[in-house]
This record gives structure tokens, C-alpha cells and sequence, in this order.
């Protein structure tokens, strides 16, 4: 498999320091409110890379943490008149519930930022012993300057950077680009814990340094997240890292692309941001995976209606193909024939696409081209004169490469809504009393929610349109 690393900006081949457990660090979500479109593409793309890198028969540590200690969750605490905790737990269920929708697995572990403390006190602690940071008044600052390889993630020269929008000023740093690695309480109701240097709290940068090396060890496999993490989060973190353990922190980076709004970036004051639980009120979140996997997750990609829409087809296409294989394997009888022997051995060839894909830098918009060509293959079969076995044999490869990409978790029929089903026994009835006009009116309901009705011999066949 070859990843293309930030790092060096070229495809590399990925070797892992120990296949047997590959080490991934994959920034989480500030939990102070419903996680964004834009957040739920590293989610769905990085537990993609953990499912195929699990699919070729390594073990994945996979560690993605919470972040529950920021200016916003104690922002939120003050306007809703609760304390940050039970903000920051509130959303973190939220984000169990947002990411099961878009059928992300949970993370190997996900540690919070209170629940190490000790360890970022000493973290911070021993960067200042070793002449990397400084105390100034209980704040207490990262020296970038202290550090030879700042800016070698970005690409960016120190001496040319100047203090942004994604950089911290504060008049009390000793040069503009040093960050907060501790901030002093500056009120008495704000959260904060006893320190050498005062009561305070963490910088954000810090804690996914002290987070990745206590879970995963001094240097790992594969750090990921999203571009707008490069600098400076991700920068910082190698600064703080590697001047602490003298090693390299992580040798590959990978970062996913932008996601915009009908073409426009994604903002508040425009109107056009959107949660992911925004989103479900219209789209299933299998829809939502499906889209963020159909472009190369290094490329931005564009979200509208239309788009969605597209999406939405595209699933049904590899629903309604394994609904047929099911109804094939559920009426039919018989073993492989000798030409369906050779049919699926055919089949072989999509599945080595696939992995070619997936093999060339996660090109996840390949492999579903791949899996299309594998449907169109398998429809060019008359699956009523087909066996029970080749449906069986043909939904398992199917399956394994679906599964892959977490998509066709529980369609098959046997998942359909009670209130569909009582639809469907309702226009059975129907027919029988010779009511075609309610039996029109309720095929006409059913697809209005996106089924529709295959009479067979064999009884009626479910369709999701």
C-alpha cells in the first residue's frame, strides 16, 4: 500500500513499524456542539483506512480523542447555566450517536483531555526543563524558535511566518509565533487545575501530543486529520513531541481535503453550516458515507442536494444488488454450475481492482467504481435461472468489499420499517378485495419513501429506489 505523506509530499510506500499492531492517531472532535459535515469527513475516511488496513490482515490501534476542555464548551457551560462536564459529555454522546449513523466504528480508545491531566502537567513540565518553553506569569509558551524543524510539516520558513488567524497573539510571549502550552485561570469560576505554574488549563495543542504518545507510544505509524490541522495544530504537536522524546513523532501524516458548500466555504454567517444531524433529517447516513467516499479523500469536494441525491442513487444501485441476491439465494435451489463455477471465478478480477484502489493512496473513489463493475457483472446474469449457491458466493464477495467501506450495514429486506411492512400487508389485502385504486395509492406512498414493488411468482420483491 502506498499513502501519501505530508511530510515529505510524496507517495510512500507504508511501512508499518509492527504490522502487528499499526499505530493510528486521528484528531477528534471539540465537544461542545453537534459535529459538522465538514468534521465527519476525517471520521468516515480514517475509519475507512482502519477497516482496510483490518481487511488485509493487520491489527490497528486506532486511538481519536475528545477534546473536552476549550473556550467554547466553558462558553456553552455559561450560556446554558451548566458546568463544562456535563456539556462536554452530552455532546460526546452526541457524537456516539451521529457517527453510528454514519456507521463509524468507535476508536480503539477515546481518551479525554480530563482524564490525563498529570500527564500534559508533565508533558508541559518537562519541555520547560529542557529549555523548549517558558513561564510567564502562570502562562506558559512553547519557544518555536527553540525547535530546528519548525514548519517542516507545512512547509512554512519560522522567520516568514506571521501571527494569524490560526495563531494565538498575546503580548506576553516572547515572539509571536510561540503558542500556549499553559493558560493561567483568569477567572475564578473558570475550569482550571493546580499546577506548578498556578491554576490553569492545557493549551489544545499539547493534548494530542501527550495523548498520542501515553496510547500509542513515542513514534507512530500514521497521524491523521484534517488539512486546516496542518498548521499550526499538527505542526505544534511535532515541535512538542519530538523535542520532548527526541524522536520523530510520526512517520507518515495524512490530511483530507476541504469540504465546501455549493461551491462556497462552509460558515455560520452565510447560512450554510451544516451538522451532521441537520443532514439525517433528509439523508440516511449510509448516503452521507457514501458521498464522502466518492471523491480521493485528499481532494476537496463540494456538498449540495444534487450531489446527494447522486449519492443516494449510487447506494440503492449496491442495495438493490444485494437485495436481489438475497431474494435469488431465498427462492432458488441448486449448487454452481459448471459456467457460474467460472463466473464467480471471474469475479476475482473486481475484487483485485478493489484492493488495487484502496492500494494506491486510499482511492476510495476507484474502489466503488470497482464494486459498480462487479454489480453490472453480476446483473448480466439471469438470476432467476441462477443457483442458490452462486447467490451466496456472489453476496459474499459483494459483502467482504462493501464491508470494506462501510456501506450495506443492515439493508437487506429483513431491515425494513415496520411501517413499510404494514404498507406492503395493507396493498396485499388490497389486491386481494380487488381495491386497486388504494393499491395504487399505497404503491405510490411506498414510493414517495423510496421503495417500490416487484410482483414475482414467487411472491412480492422490495426495491429501494
Amino acid at each position: 500500500m502506498k499513502i501519501y505523506n505530508t511530510l515529505t509530499r510524496k507517495k510512500e510506500e507504508f511501512m508499518p513499524m509492527d504490522p502487528k499492531e499499526i499505530k493510528i492517531y486521528v484528531c477528534g472532535p471539540t465537544v461542545y456542539n453537534f459535529f459538522h459535515i465538514g468534521n465527519a469527513r476525517p471520521f468516515v475516511i480514517f475509519d475507512t483506512l482502519r477497516r482496510y488496513l483490518e481487511y488485509r490482515g493487520n491489527q490497528v490501534k486506532f486511538v481519536q480523542n475528545f477534546t473536552d476542555v476549550d473556550d467554547k464548551i466553558i462558553n456553552k457551560a455559561r450560556e446554558e447555566g451548566k458546568s463544562p462536564s456535563e456539556i462536554s459529555e452530552k455532546y460526546i454522546d452526541e457524537y456516539y450517536k451521529d457517527a453510528a449513523c454514519l456507521n463509524v466504528r468507535k476508536a480503539s480508545m477515546h481518551p479525554k483531555v480530563t482524564e490525563n491531566m498529570d500527564e500534559i502537567i508533565a508533558f508541559v513540565k518537562l519541555l520547560i526543563d529542557k529549555g523548549y518553553a517558558y513561564d510567564i506569569g502562570g502562562d506558559v509558551y512553547y519557544s518555536t524558535k527553540k525547535f530546528d524543524g519548525y514548519g517542516k510539516l507545512s512547509r512554512q520558513n519560522i522567520d516568514e511566518l506571521e501571527a494569524g488567524s490560526r495563531v494565538e497573539v498575546e503580548d506576553k510571549k516572547k515572539d509571536p509565533m510561540d503558542f500556549a502550552l499553559w493558560k493561567a485561570r483568569k477567572t475564578e469560576d473558570e475550569l482550571a487545575w493546580d499546577s506548578p505554574w498556578g491554576k490553569g488549563r492545557p493549551g489544545w495543542h499539547i493534548e494530542c501530543s501527550v495523548m498520542a504518545t501515553k496510547y500509542l507510544g513515542e513514534t507512530i505509524d500514521i497521524h491523521a486529520g484534517g488539512q486546516d490541522l496542518t498548521f499550526p495544530h499538527h505542526e505544534n504537536e511535532i515541535a512538542q513531541s519530538e523535542a520532548a522524546t527526541g524522536k520523530q513523532f510520526a512517520n507518515y501524516w495524512m490530511h483530507n481535503g476541504y469540504i465546501t458548500i455549493d461551491n462556497e466555504k462552509m460558515s455560520k454567517s452565510k447560512g450554510n453550516f451544516f451538522t451532521v444531524r441537520d443532514i439525517l433529517e433528509d439523508y440516511d447516513g449510509e448516503v452521507m458515507r457514501f458521498f464522502l467516499l466518492s471523491g480521493h479523500y485528499r481532494n476537496p469536494i463540494n456538498f449540495n442536494r444534487e450531489v446527494m441525491d447522486q449519492s443516494k442513487n449510487g447506494l440503492a444501485r449496491m442495495i438493490n444488488a444485494k437485495n436481489n441476491l438475497i431474494y435469488l439465494i431465498e427462492h432458488s435451489e441448486g449448487s454452481l454450475s459448471e459456467t457460474e463455477a467460472g463466473q464467480i471465478t471471474d469475479m476475482d478480477k473486481f475484487r483485485e481492482k478493489f484492493m488495487t484502489a484502496m492500494d494506491d493512496d486510499l482511492n476510495t473513489a476507484d474502489a466503488i467504481s470497482a464494486i459498480f463493475e462487479l454489480i453490472k457483472e453480476i446483473n448480466t446474469h439471469s438470476l432467476s435461472n441462477s443457483s442458490k449457491e452462486f447467490g451466496i458466493k456472489a453476496l459474499a464477495i459483494l459483502d467482504e468489499l462493501t464491508d470494506v467501506l462501510g456501506l450495506l450495514k443492515d439493508k437487506e429486506e429483513s431491515g425494513v420499517d415496520p411501517e413499510i411492512e404494514k404498507l406492503i400487508a395493507e396493498r396485499q389485502q388490497a389486491r386481494k378485495d380487488k381495491n386497486f385504486a388504494r393499491s395504487d395509492e399505497i404503491r405510490d406512498l411506498l414510493k414517495a419513501k423510496g421503495i417500490a414493488l416487484e410482483d414475482t411468482p414467487s411472491g412480492i420483491r422490495i426495491v429501494k429506489l
